[in-house]
């Protein structure tokens, strides 16, 4: 059984934009080579500055609309929270 992850890339703009995925490094891979998504394909490069694990898809799901609703300034505190 594989964990699932939600994430957050930070876009050459400056943007936040956050997702799912079982396999980070792919999923970056794919965002960077702009096969993942239209919002990071006219943003690049992206990268990873965060990611929490799940044990279900339901979870991650459930956590990425909860961040997708904050305000920029939320999910920063977030990450710099994870990284202190």
């Amino acid at each position: 059984m594989k964990n699932w992850f939600v994430y957050i890339l930070r876009c050459s703009d400056n943007s936040l934009y956050t997702g799912i995925t079982t396999d980070l490094d792919d999923r970056l891979a794919a965002h960077n080579s702009g096969a993942a998504t239209r919002y990071t394909r006219t943003r690049l490069p992206v990268e990873m500055i965060w990611h929490e694990p799940h044990p279900d898809i339901s979870s991650a799901r459930g956590r990425e609309f909860q961040i997708k609703a904050w305000q920029k300034d939320k999910k920063l505190a977030l990450i710099h929270k994870n990284l202190n």
